[in-house]
């Protein structure tokens, strides 16, 4: 009798918070639609914060990501990735809280047409 051949190395996995957390962290696909379609004279320019990779600077507005520095971020423009948030935005508007308030029946009312004017 021995151990199961299975359990003689110790499977290290990665924790799955840091990839929840990440995820509520983002702006929702609505906000970045919104952002992606207000006019250039309506952006407002970066500005410096230390607690931000690269000071802030070097950012991401498709995937709402920042970087350290401006070879990071090209590469980043080159992922398969990106390029799929980028089709995304380019795209029909994302769906929005209205959206599933209305389809969800709790919209205004539609009460039919008045059939007697008072």
């Amino acid at each position: 009798m021995g151990r199961c051949p299975t359990r003689k190395v110790k499977k290290r996995r990665l924790s799955h918070k840091t990839a929840r957390r990440d995820k509520f962290e983002v702006k929702g696909d609505d906000l970045v639609y919104t952002e992606l379609r207000k006019p250039e004279t309506e952006k407002k320019p970066l500005q410096l914060d230390e607690d931000l990779p690269g000071m802030g600077q070097f950012y991401c507005l498709h995937c709402d990501r920042y970087f350290s520095n401006v070879s990071v971020r090209d590469d980043h423009f080159k992922t398969k990735k990106h390029k799929k948030r980028v089709k995304i935005m380019n795209g029909q508007a994302p769906h929005t809280q209205l959206d599933a308030d209305l389809a969800a029946g709790m919209g205004m009312p539609d009460n039919g047409p008045k059939l007697m004017a008072a």
